[in-house]
This record gives structure tokens, C-alpha cells and sequence, in this order.
């Protein structure tokens, strides 16, 4: 097993950026591994932080690095910074493309990875519940599988936001440059309900899709809304949620919960 530290050039992003790795090249005989080289590709996970975090964050706050070579999977931890993974237009720094393309490309031509969309996960909590949602399923040809942590779905609000009121994690005009005009992100492409509604009107490959939110966080209700919705256009998902709030110790539990939900789906 290694863990690395990267810096990569990402043309999206017109700039070097980070990402951590978690590979279990050899995985330890205590994971009933040989100690050996793998013989065959890695299923691969992706794994976003939230808002105001790192790629260092998955390996700092959680069992990760543990949890991948119980599981045989390789992790990779970008750096999204605070862009919800979205193309920031005003910028030219498209992060949806360094996720999408950039990032699949780098690690799969670095590392043994499989090219299956059924072996390439995506996931992440809060900001980057969201990022995980949205960008799994608009690219829906790339990841096969979706797991989201306690997702900041706030698509629905946003449009409901005034520009001179407070707001305890940034300013109306963060979001407004973040997702453009706040009263036409609902039905959208950053929309996740509009993303998943397209998926299935279109007959798209639907990703495989795991959600948890803890019962006292505070995006719970956006949560249970979210799987209802996906219940009533026909998406089958995997809901969970228990005791927990917006913290590690529920993200910890549940992201080795999703890899046992992602096992079921090994070929």
C-alpha cells in the first residue's frame, strides 16, 4: 500500500493542482491480500471534500486509507477548493472538467486502473455530496457509481436567497458567481434533480447511487427530499440515514458503509 502526495498540471484549470492517493499496490495479508502486486486493475473511488476543505482532508479526518485496503480500491482526493466542482465561467477554471477528464486521465495513464465506468466511483460529503451528485450523474458515462455523504443539495434554496441578507457560510455574491443566476439553477445542468430526471427520460446509463445523511444534520430534509424525489421518477438508490450530525465521525462510518454497498457490485 502508498499513499501519495501530488502535484499535477490540469489544463481545465490552466494551472498545477493537488491531489492525494491512496493505492494498495500490495495489499497486506491481514486484508486477505498475498502481500503481492495486484494481478488486475484497481476499481477506482473518487472522493471530494467540502466547502472550505482539501485534498488532504478524506486521510486526515477518516479511516480511508485503512478502509481502501480492506476493500482493494484505489482513492483519489482532489483538491476542488471552494467551487461546489463546477466550471467557474469568470475565471476559466473549469473544475467539472478537472474532475471529469483531467483527473481520469492522469491517474488511469499513472496507475493500474480499470477503464470501466461499472469499476469508477465518485463520492464526497457536503459540498462535495453535491459535486459527487451532480457531476456523476451529467457524467454518467464516466463514473457507474455515485456516494454521497450528507450532500449540500441546495439547488432548491438558492433561488430564495437575498443579496442583502446574512449567511453563516458566505455571501450571496459567492453563489451567484459559483452558480450563476440563482433563480435559474433549478432545472438546470447543476441541478442534480433535473440531472437525474434527464438520465432517466433519456434511457442514460444510470449510476449506481448510495446516500446517507446523518438525522440531526442540518441537511436532512434536503436529503430525504432528494431520495423521495429520486423514488418518484423511478430512480432506484440506495437511502440510509441514522443518528449523526455534519461531522467526521458520520462520514467515517458511512463512507466504509458505501464501499461495503460498492462490493455487491464487483464483477
Amino acid at each position: 500500500m502508498a499513499v501519495f502526495e501530488i502535484t499535477f498540471f490540469s489544463n481545465a484549470l490552466a494551472r498545477l493542482t493537488q491531489m492525494t492517493a491512496i493505492i494498495p499496490i500490495e495489499r497486506p495479508r491481514q486484508y486477505g491480500g498475498t502481500g503481492k502486486p495486484a494481478a488486475e486493475p484497481f476499481r477506482s473511488v473518487y472522493l471530494l471534500h467540502g466547502y472550505s476543505g482539501t485534498h488532504t482532508d478524506w486521510i486526515r479526518g477518516s479511516r480511508i486509507e485503512q478502509l481502501a485496503m480492506a476493500h482493494n480500491v484505489a482513492v483519489f482526493m482532489p483538491s476542488g477548493e471552494n467551487s461546489f466542482y463546477l466550471d467557474d465561467n469568470v475565471r476559466a477554471a473549469r473544475y467539472e472538467e478537472m474532475l471529469c477528464e483531467d483527473i481520469i486521465y492522469f491517474t488511469r495513464s499513472v496507475f493500474p486502473l480499470s477503464d470501466r465506468r461499472e469499476d469508477t466511483t465518485i463520492g464526497g460529503f457536503s459540498m462535495g455530496g453535491y459535486g459527487a451528485l451532480r457531476n456523476g450523474l451529467k457524467r454518467n458515462d464516466v463514473f457507474g457509481n455515485i456516494v454521497a455523504l450528507s450532500s449540500a443539495i441546495i439547488t432548491d434554496s438558492l433561488a430564495k436567497m437575498k443579496k442583502d441578507a446574512p449567511n453563516p457560510i458566505a455571501p450571496y455574491s459567492y453563489y451567484e458567481h459559483t452558480f450563476g443566476k440563482l433563480d435559474e439553477v433549478a432545472g438546470s445542468d447543476k441541478d442534480p434533480k433535473a440531472l437525474a430526471k434527464a438520465v432517466v427520460e433519456d434511457g442514460k446509463m444510470v449510476p449506481n447511487i448510495f446516500i446517507a445523511c446523518g438525522t440531526e444534520d442540518f441537511g436532512i430534509e434536503s436529503n430525504r427530499a432528494f431520495s423521495r424525489y429520486l423514488t418518484e421518477i423511478g430512480l432506484n438508490h440506495e437511502y440510509r440515514e441514522s443518528p449523526g450530525e455534519h461531522n467526521w465521525k458520520f462520514w467515517d462510518e458511512y463512507i466504509e458503509k458505501a464501499l461495503i454497498w460498492l462490493d455487491g457490485f464487483k464483477q
